[in-house]
């Protein structure tokens, strides 16, 4: 895509090369000293796209004044918005977030059947955006958007060559039937017993009677999801959706499944542990630090050709408090700030205790603990892909939301602290600095972000290696909870109360 800028030689060029034949606009800019003729592409209330003898070209339409048979009503163009995806995640969030994005700029907004609604303006009565939804699977959904077949994709897997927007988070949960008494269970055993490698209950310790695993018919977005975490499920009833999944779980007593939290209906939820027993609470400042090793983010995707303004504007909507509470409304765990004092979860620090193998001295342990006394801990943190340095597509969203939080002042007076940990694998003094090294990645990609920030304003950096343990190195899941970068905030000795 390329852009009208300044420079003599090339408006001299484009006004030399007019076209003489018959062309559907002719873009004049407001002061006559330029004038482009082509055929109109699109126009999205802000701007031309119109294809001429030097290509495609996009001009602001305040810019100029269009004649022509082709030019657009200048008044504000009908957005028609098609998300695929998701089915069960659409019928609870689409609505109130568009809702609440036209109730927030006085547009009033009418819902259909099948998932349809309009935005229309109260004032005129001209209907600015038509909305539709329709159900499929997440490859057949991301080929819709990428053939602009579809706008949006919704869907719990950050889609390839889309922009992703994080709108919530959903965890997943084992679930039994209510009578069931098993009290708890291991990530392990529950893998084992997903994918047909356990067949009874007694092997986990329960009575002698087979596990009958129940899962989501292939096909739907959650079913994917849970696939791509756990792997497949052995052979068992298949459920059309997560409500009708959760009540064939709680009337039989010997099933289990796996489900998003937001879908528990009558059965119950299983105490999950790892397989060093430390207990994996789907807590929601867990579920939003990405402790909880379960959780999906849940996304919107669209396309990365330029979208109509209003989509654009709800697409930044999405990051507000107001949009936030709907998805915390719908049952989801929302992307708001979450705090905790450092201190409160005990666990952290028994296990700490606990766990700390033969390289962490006291003394380090004791830093630890000093560094985390009188601070808070932030829901942001920041994870990175599998033997990469880049953050993954959550920890980018965090970033940005980090960014926008430092720049409103949300942090002032407050230090804030980037916390690096590793896993426990290999040498302590290297993990050490492995911790360090990720920390600083993500003060660097902030600065990078958002230059206009202060050093001031800046997190400094600290680093304590394998000290702080969440999960079980034994697994590489309990691994990847490890490595990790927290945000701290701890109060300044001369802070304005």
């Amino acid at each position: 895509m390329r852009w009208i800028t300044g420079g003599a030689a090339f408006i001299a060029a484009l006004l030399f090369a007019v076209s003489a034949g018959a062309q559907d606009v002719s873009l004049t800019a407001r002061d006559g000293g330029l004038v482009l003729d082509g055929q109109l592409i699109s126009y999205d209330g802000e701007f031309y796209r119109i294809d001429t003898v030097y290509g495609g070209l996009t001009v602001a339409a305040e810019g100029v004044i269009c004649s022509g048979p082709a030019c657009p009503d200048l008044s504000a163009p009908l957005a028609v918005i098609r998300v695929v995806g998701a089915g069960d995640a659409a019928a609870r969030l689409l609505h109130p977030l568009f809702q609440g994005f036209a109730a927030g700029r006085g547009l009033r907004f009418v819902a259909g059947q099948g998932g349809e609604a309009e935005i229309s303006d109260p004032a005129t009565g001209q209907t600015l955006a038509k909305i539709s939804f329709a159900a499929m699977p997440p490859d057949m959904a991301k080929t819709e958007v990428l053939a602009r077949k579809a706008t949006l994709v919704l869907g719990f897997e950050a889609a390839g060559n889309l922009r992703n927007r994080a709108v919530g988070l959903e965890p997943l949960v084992p679930i039994v039937a209510a009578e069931n008494g098993f009290p708890a269970i291991r990530s392990t055993d529950l893998a084992a017993a997903l994918s047909g490698g356990v067949t009874n209950w007694q092997e986990l310790g329960g009575p002698e009677m087979p596990i009958v695993v129940h899962g989501l018919a292939q096909g739907t977005a959650l079913a994917a999801a849970i696939s791509a975490r756990l792997g497949k499920l052995a052979d068992g009833p298949r459920h059309a959706d997560a409500a009708a999944l959760a009540a064939a779980v709680a009337r039989d007593p010997w099933a289990l499944a796996v489900i998003g939290q937001s879908d528990l209906g009558p059965a119950r939820a299983l105490p999950l542990t790892d397989s060093c027993d430390f207990p994996l609470l789907a807590s929601t400042l867990n579920v939003k630090a990405e402790d909880y090793p379960l959780t999906l983010p849940l996304f919107l995707g669209a396309a990365r050709h330029r979208q109509p303004l209003l989509l654009r504007e709800f697409l930044e909507y999405l990051a507000t408090d107001a949009a936030q509470a709907a998805v915390a409304e719908a049952g989801y765990v929302d992307r708001r700030l979450g705090t905790a004092p450092l201190t409160e979860d005990g666990q952290r620090l028994l296990g700490a205790i606990r766990n700390a193998g033969p390289e962490i001295s006291l003394p380090e342990l004791q830093r630890l603990a000093a560094a985390m006394t009188g601070g808070q801990r932030l829901s942001l943190t920041f994870r990175f892909q599998d033997g990469s340095a880049q953050l993954d597509a959550h920890s980018r969203e965090n970033l940005e939301d980090l960014a926008r939080h430092i720049a409103a002042g949300r942090f002032a007076g407050a230090e804030l602290v980037l916390a690096g940990f590793s896993d426990g694998t290999g040498n302590a003094d290297v993990n050490l600095d492995l911790s360090k090294t990720r920390a600083d990645a993500v003060r660097s990609a902030l600065r990078t972000l958002a230059p206009d920030l202060t050093e001031a304003q800046l997190p400094k950096v600290l680093a304590f290696g394998e000290a702080l343990p969440m999960a079980c190195d034994t697994t590489a899941t309990g691994r990847q909870i490890n490595r990790r970068v927290e945000l701290w905030a701890h109060p300044l000795a001369n802070a304005a109360p």
